[in-house]
């Protein structure tokens, strides 16, 4: 479709939209006709349809993204997301004019209160790295209102890769812990780590490895002796909601992806949010503003002389909370079962492939597993062969070298949204690449061969991307095919 093709330059520096690839821009281009594709309605919409068609995502497939959590999110979601009261709120608004969206915050902290065991909530931050950020601040600014110099935080080698980047950026040291051999903290590693300058441990349980920190009491006894903090990473709270609570666990601090655990799956980046829960020691540190109740309804409160401050303008990702909230109300008391069946589908693919790919913690796993390609590297298929591969299947791969402690790291979540006869397809087709790998490993190197765009160079695509418009979407340039 040449009327819609982007002129460049010899230098590819973008031009402008015109009618040809030969056409000159008229000159002063303000002062003449606008040289716009001349296209009918009909076909401007077939053409994005037709590209929409080429992504894929929940509700096109099955998305078994480890850590990530990419579950169906249910459309009566997106209607409350989208009444007028929620999605035409101005922010500036005054506080008696938002009493509805005020009182729906007011009681969504209520519930992951509830929920979580913990006594208070912020609904600030706006994703999982930022109530990172947000718990350390907290820690850190309740350490020097005690006058305690603290500059350590402890993190497992199979935390979140975010974890010792939020240390960091609040000038605390990061210091390692290696796992043990069933994929745990190691204890005796962390009774010898904890010293008087530790602030905190950050602990992400379930872990990336898809496992329940069965010592987790006494981890928070270890670190609590010394007068640190755990904070838990609750990225993984789709494998314990109803089920077992971070706060009755020992949990001071923790932060919750609203985008995963209740629904909003966020692929491309976004919108999130990670709301952060305290124990009630640590609440004069929250951010400001607070959303109360009082006799006359819902409002804001600033004067906290002990508060962190804003970390977030406004109050976050409304949409998000507005979809969480009703995720919430929509479930009630079955939230456990989301969880129980997060788990059961879990396990049930775990064991369906245990045979097949190297599991290097075979023990029963919380929501989501960890394989590898080990075996099938002795035929030249490595991981990303595999991921590739599936997308010829129709799934989605999925989390593919992560956590970095397993070598040719295969991160399988299927969450609870999945049915038996989803999850079978899945057992199916990586039980089938299995077979490739070892009879036919060509099939699999040469993967994926039904997409719109074959196998490209991931590392030269992100560097210097080509995004001149080809007539053959399934034919990459020259430039991306061979690196020149």
């Amino acid at each position: 479709m040449k009327s819609m093709d982007l002129l460049f330059d010899k230098s590819g520096a973008h031009s402008g939209y015109v009618g040809a690839r030969d056409q000159e821009l008229p000159e002063p281009f303000t002062r003449q006709e606008l040289p716009l594709p001349d296209l009918n309605e009909v076909q401007v919409v077939r053409h994005f349809v037709k590209l929409s068609s080429m992504n894929f995502g929940v509700d096109s497939g099955m998305y078994p993204l480890g850590s990530c959590t990419m579950k169906f999110n249910p459309k009566i979601n997106e209607e409350t997301a989208r009444m007028p009261g929620f999605a035409g709120l101005h922010p500036l608004v005054e506080e008696k004019e938002a009493q509805g969206a005020l009182q729906l915050m007011y009681e969504l902290e209520e519930y992951l209160k509830e929920v979580t065991g913990m006594d208070a909530f912020t609904l600030q931050p706006c994703a999982g790295a930022h109530g990172e950020l947000t718990s350390v601040m907290i820690a850190k600014a309740y350490f020097e209102s005690r006058g305690q110099h603290r500059t350590t935080i402890l993190v497992p080698d199979s935390a979140h890769g975010t974890n010792p980047a939020s240390a960091n950026i609040c000038s605390f040291k990061v210091q390692n812990l290696k796992s043990d051999e069933k994929g745990g903290v190691d204890l005796e590693l962390l009774r010898k780590a904890v010293k008087e300058d530790t602030a905190l441990l950050m602990l992400t349980n379930p872990s990336t490895l898809g496992l329940f920190e069965e010592n987790v009491q006494e981890i928070a006894r270890i670190l609590h002796e010394k007068g640190a903090l755990l904070y838990i990473d609750g990225a993984n709270m789709n494998a314990m909601l109803g089920v077992t609570r971070p706060g009755d666990q020992g949990a001071d601090l923790l932060h919750l992806n609203l985008h995963k655990t209740f629904s909003t799956p966020h692929g491309g980046g976004g919108p999130g949010a990670g709301p952060v829960g305290v124990k009630k020691a640590l609440e004069p540190f929250l951010p400001v503003p607070r959303v109360v109740k009082t006799m006359d309804g819902y409002g804001f409160r600033h004067e906290r002389p002990q508060s962190i401050g804003k970390v977030s303008s406004f109050y976050g990702n409304f949409g998000v909370l507005v979809r969480a909230y009703t995720y919430i109300r929509a479930h009630g008391p079955e939230l456990r079962k989301l969880a129980e069946d997060a788990v059961l589908n879990a396990n049930y693919v775990l064991e369906a492939l245990k045979e097949d790919y190297d599991v290097p913690f075979p023990q029963p796993c919380a929501h989501e597993f960890v394989a590898s390609s080990t075996k099938q590297q002795k035929n030249g298929v490595h991981t990303m062969d595999i991921a590739k591969r599936l997308l010829d299947y129709g799934i989605h791969a999925p989390t593919i070298y992560f956590p970095l402690i397993v070598n040719e790291a295969l991160m399988v979540e299927p969450t609870e949204s999945e049915s038996k006869e989803s999850l079978d397809q899945f057992i199916a087709a990586m039980k089938a690449i299995a077979r490739e790998a070892e009879e036919h490993p060509e099939l699999v190197l040469r993967a994926p061969q039904s997409t719109p765009v074959g196998r490209l160079d991931g590392v030269l695509a992100a560097r210097q991307p080509n995004l001149t418009y080809e007539e053959d979407l399934g034919k990459p340039s020259e430039k991306q095919k061979t690196g020149i």
